[in-house]
């Protein structure tokens, strides 16, 4: 017994993480965080081969939504926590505790048909207020602007909105879709279609386009250069313990943070 009781100190030891005394974990929410948290319970699990870590997506509010419903043990967000959100969540007895993992941009995408390298904050708000309409108007052919957005469950959308729409409404014949991959999808496949997406998609399927002359990247999002950057947020039920604990520690580690930089967003610092 000691020596088993040894041997799991050791492999605690050498991962930098003490072994949960839970065996489950549950992960929900933000399409733009999915990618780190999918990355980062597969080595989790690789270090705690008892572990079970499930990760869904489903978007930051759908995420929040399961956290106060108490179906999920974290929530991944892509925007903070709202106040309606957090009185609910009193309400019901949890204090959404938050964790930022990561820095993000979002890019704006382009079908590469489109051949237009570069708008500003104003062109792009003035085609998602349904102001512009045609690609002729910004230097490019005379086809008509497919425009690609995310639906209202969506954190991405919640800072799009706040950052570039200044919080206009988006035009009523803006195709919706649910998540980063389904953006990226649609953009790639409908000519002369514009859209929005995290950094961790950024594609050769589609072009990603300069804001006001800055080029969408890990390292200008994280010089504060380009001008639509996010902190990206797990949340968890009061005070950290237990198996969640150790997944936000192992998150937040070198370990994880060189998980999340290869994935192309910024590390925290």
């Amino acid at each position: 017994m000691r020596n088993i009781i040894a041997v799991c100190a050791m492999i605690a030891l050498l991962t930098g993480f003490a072994l949960a005394d839970e065996d489950q974990l549950v992960i929900t929410g933000s399409t733009t965080v999915l990618p780190i948290a999918q990355a980062c319970a597969e080595a989790f699990m690789d270090a705690n081969p008892d572990v079970d870590v499930t990760v869904r997506g489903g978007g930051s509010g759908v995420g929040i939504a399961a956290l106060l419903d108490g179906t999920c043990d974290i929530a991944d967000a892509s925007r903070a926590i709202k106040t309606k959100e957090l009185a609910a969540a009193r309400e019901k007895g949890i204090e959404p505790l938050e964790h930022i993992v990561a820095l993000d941009g979002i890019a704006v995408v382009v079908n590469t048909e489109v051949p237009v390298d570069g708008l500003t904050i104003e062109q792009i708000r003035d085609i998602y207020t349904g102001k512009i309409n045609n690609w002729k108007d910004l230097g490019g052919p005379s086809k008509t602007i497919v425009t690609v957005s995310r639906d209202v469950s969506s954190g991405t959308f919640e800072v799009f909105k706040e950052k570039v729409l200044e919080g206009e409404a988006v035009r009523d014949d803006a195709l919706k879709v649910a998540s980063n991959q389904a953006a990226l999808t649609t953009v790639s496949s409908t000519p002369f279609a514009i859209g929005y997406i995290g950094l961790g998609y950024l594609s050769s399927k589609v072009k990603a386009i300069k804001v006001d002359g800055v080029e969408p990247s890990k390292e200008t999002a994280k010089s504060g250069e380009f001008p639509i950057v996010r902190p990206l947020y797990m949340y968890t039920n009061g005070e950290l313990k237990g198996l969640a604990k150790q997944f936000i520690d192992f998150v937040l580690s070198e370990k994880g943070q060189a998980i999340t930089g290869e994935l192309g967003y910024v590390p925290v610092e």
